[in-house]
């Protein structure tokens, strides 16, 4: 089955960026409906981003607008989350999401994570 494998995190202090990147295991996968969701230590698993890969359009979690960007890459099959003036709160393990259709609720492939964390 395809996975779906993020990377791009780490530590980074307040104020800082990242980028978070998503790749798909078979070069041919391809769904309409690619996100990203966070889970921060005792807490459960939130919506972030989202983007419709037919036509890019995106969708944001209020806490995050203005200071994350999702995007696509379609030569490369490739999801990016850049996150911009981070904050400690968005401490959290990121995960990327797909699913067949875009800003639903159901998504059926699942990366593992990539750990972001935010220092004061």
């Amino acid at each position: 089955q395809v996975q779906l494998v993020e990377s791009g995190g780490g530590l980074v202090q307040a104020g800082g960026s990242l980028r978070l990147s998503c790749a798909a295991s078979e070069r041919s996968f391809r769904t309409d409906g690619r996100a990203w969701f966070r889970q921060a230590p005792g807490k459960e698993r939130e919506f972030v981003a989202a983007i419709r890969w037919s036509d890019g359009i995106t969708r944001y979690v209020d806490p995050v607008k203005g200071r994350f960007t999702i995007s696509r890459d379609n030569a490369k099959n490739m999801v990016y989350l850049q996150m911009n003036s981070l904050k400690p709160e968005d401490t959290a393990v990121y995960y990327c999401a797909a699913g067949v259709q875009a800003f639903g609720t159901r998504y059926d492939y699942w990366g593992k994570g990539t750990q972001v964390i935010v220092s004061s």
